[in-house]
């Protein structure tokens, strides 16, 4: 299998389009601003950013609390002399000056525990040691807690220490305790001084700008000296983007997010509110995507027009998008194959090896690990956002030569990315096959359809849709991820499906709609008819049985995965569509929720003050009037430069000159949350999504 070329989309099985119309020119994300992503909830709703200032009651509550704190520290008040000293026996002068500094922060701090920072104490190799010094900080400093991160070398340890924000009710940290807590850090679970009758979450909407998910809320688990793990939230966005989502953190005070909005940089947080619950990935009916595509050419208006009338009348072929198979040479689903196949050395070094198209940071790195094999200097080299190749190097170090323990090594949801990957080449696949022989706008005899009314009752296979294995948390590595959820959220549990009869086809009762293909697993059923081959033929070509397992490693074999099914065609919703002229490439064509909030500052200050006060549900409800408003507010209609621009016979072409006037097609929908949105827009152009491609487009 050839993995040194770029990846395109027929390697990965995305082969067909619906229509047979004319495609034309177009330019995806341009600019991160052209991808705008809203989240959209459980009920329904289109979470926006509105307000960054939380509720005047919510602000009252803080306080209360913080007093609370204070009092409780006053009353704490002591000298801690004699403790010092002891812990200058047991650890050595430098750390008992460490501590000494950090107890003076804390009795000299007032108000917020932001002002209150923490420290490290020296490596430390010896565990008993470790052991011995986190026992002395439970008896001494009940108002301190402990944890162990990373030395700066393998064999050693260092035991870091601040302030327990969640008060002293915490002792006897057990490892019991850290697994009956899902292993969430101590600094999790926030301040002990919380109002009964407030819940407690902290909810909040995060914007974000050309950065992934887990990279913003880094950044602001530092600021507030928690860790990314602490927060909660639906599902991962892309990073070239702007995106607006839910998260949740567990007891922390709307006033301190607040206060970090100023500090933050293509980051805002704000629409807070106590809940009960935290989110858990997958909980999210979809996203509302707002994608500009710049630089059009077209043979006509009417070549779009009828492109875009195709796909919200048809939709488009739901194929797994080229972010699924990840953004380097080395397709995350070969090496899915490699795990399949029980080939635990072929998969390590797919992972580690050089590549092409990488920065020269990470090839230097990769090619030196490949000519010197020296972890240790590797690591040093290797970017910390390589999460698989960085855990797999500090396992080998550890355990020389057994590759499937470094491979276990990997974070679980990116490790299983690439057996998912490898469900999702079959799929693709299978999908562009059943379009080739059946078409687009029937049932035939053999597919599969998810069950409607009394055929419940009949022959029909349960399981959960749209969703990879008994484990949900269908996310991975930021780099890898598209704009969709990063999860494959379950349309409802225990779907039926069944197979189509021809008394099916006489009653009418199934359309395209509720066509369905599976992604292998041990319990789901495969088309009747000639679809089914393709999977078994495309899986024996790489050695792979997909209903027996070479190996014995259960995650990494497709015959213990349960499987799921996925439509085969998906219509937009709510979709609206837009040509806009303009002059120059730099300007936004679209608004951000941050340009909506900006604007209404900047304009009227009163009504930016209700707004900011008014519910959550009516913020939501206003975002289905948004498309039209920035119709009016936003470009030129191309009618008014229609004359002037276009001869007859000829291609409407603008220059790429910042003087001369472009065409812009804004597009409006909204997708499930494992769809691609970059899926619907290839339909509408008829070209390839890749970034190698649309770069080309740039120049």
């Amino acid at each position: 299998m050839e993995t040194s070329k770029t990846m395109e989309e027929p390697d990965v099985g995305i082969l067909c389009y619906i229509s047979q119309l004319p495609g034309f020119r177009g330019i995806l994300k341009q600019r991160y601003a052209d991808f705008i992503v809203n989240e959209v909830d459980t009920d329904g709703n289109v979470v926006q950013l509105t307000c960054l200032e939380p509720p005047p009651q919510m602000v009252e509550e803080t306080k209360e609390c913080e007093v609370k704190v204070s009092d409780e520290k006053m009353s704490e008040s002591k000298s801690y002399e004699a403790e010092i000293e002891l812990f200058r026996s047991l650890a050595g002068d430098s750390d008992a000056e460490k501590l000494e500094s950090l107890i003076s922060q804390v009795d000299s701090r007032t108000g917020s525990e932001d002002s209150a920072s923490h420290i490290v104490l020296s490596p430390d190799s010896d565990k008993a040691h470790r052991t011995a010094v986190h026992n002395f900080f439970k008896q001494n400093f009940k108002f301190l807690v402990t944890d162990t991160t990373d030395g700066p070398d393998a064999s050693s340890k260092c035991i870091r220490v601040r302030l327990d924000s969640g008060g002293h009710k915490n002792n006897g940290r057990n490892s019991k305790k850290r697994k009956e807590r899902g292993e969430k850090p101590f600094d999790s679970r926030g301040s002990s001084n919380w109002p009964e009758h407030l819940g407690k979450f902290l909810r909040f909407h995060l914007y974000k700008e050309n950065k992934d998910t887990q990279e913003a809320l880094g950044i602001i688990g530092k600021m507030l000296g928690i860790q990314s793990k602490s927060f909660g939230f639906a599902g991962t966005k892309d990073k070239r983007a702007v995106s607006t989502q839910r998260v949740t953190v567990f007891k922390q005070q709307a006033s301190r997010l607040a206060a970090l909005n100023d500090r933050l940089i293509g980051i805002k947080v704000g629409n807070f509110c106590h809940v009960k619950e935290g989110l858990l990935l997958g909980k999210l009916l979809g996203n509302r995507f707002t994608v500009t595509l710049r630089g059009v050419i077209a043979d006509s208006e009417d070549t779009i027009k009828a492109a875009a009338d195709s796909l919200g009348r048809h939709g488009f072929i739901n194929y797994f998008g080229l972010q699924r198979f990840g953004t380097g040479s080395v397709p995350t689903h070969l090496i899915g194959a490699a795990l399949l196949r029980g080939e635990w050395k072929t998969a390590v070094s797919m992972i580690l090896d050089p590549r092409e198209g990488e920065r020269d940071v990470i090839r230097n790195a990769r090619e030196y690990y490949k000519e010197s094999n020296d972890i240790e200097g590797t690591l040093r080299q290797l970017p910390r956002h390589l999460v698989a190749e960085r855990a797999v190097l500090q396992c080998l170090k550890k355990c020389p030569g057994d590759y499937l323990q470094a491979l276990k090594a990997i974070p679980r949801t990116l490790r299983m990315m690439y057996v998912h990957s490898y469900q999702s080449y079959l799929w693709n696949h299978a999908a562009s096959e059943r379009v080739q022989k059946y078409g687009f706008d029937q049932v035939f005899p053999g597919d599969l359809v998810y069950c409607k009314g009394d055929d419940t009752e009949k022959d029909t296979v349960g399981v959960n849709s749209e969703c990879n294995d008994d484990n949900s948390d269908d996310t991975y590595d930021c780099s890898h991820l598209d704009e969709t959820s990063g999860t494959d959220r379950p349309e409802s549990k225990n779907t039926l499906v069944k197979v189509v009869t021809a008394e099916d086809m006489s009653t009418g009762n199934y359309t395209v709609d509720d066509v369905v293909l599976p992604m292998p697993g041990s319990r789901v059923i495969f088309p009747t008819n000639e679809i089914a081959k393709v999977y078994h033929d495309l899986a024996k070509k790489d050695a792979i049985n997909l209903t027996e397992s070479d190996h014995s490693v259960k995650e990494f074999s497709i015959t213990s995965m349960t499987g799921s099914y996925r439509r085969v065609f998906q219509k937009p919703l709510d979709f609206e569509w837009e040509l806009l002229a303009y002059n120059d490439s730099n300007k936004p064509l679209a608004e951000t929720d941050l340009d909506k909030i900006s604007k209404t500052r900047s304009t009227n200050i009163i009504k930016q003050e209700e707004q900011g006060q008014g519910d959550e549900d009516k913020d939501l409800s206003d975002c289905k009037k948004q498309p039209e408003s920035s119709r009016n507010s936003i470009g030129l209609s191309t009618d008014t430069n229609e004359d002037s621009e276009r001869e007859a016979g000829s291609e409407q072409v603008f220059s790429s000159n910042r003087q001369e006037t472009q065409m812009a097609l804004k597009l409006s929908l909204t997708l499930p949350a494992s769809c691609y949105a970059t899926m619907a827009i290839r339909e509408l152009l008829k070209t390839s999504t890749s970034v190698a491609y649309h770069k080309t487009l740039n120049q």
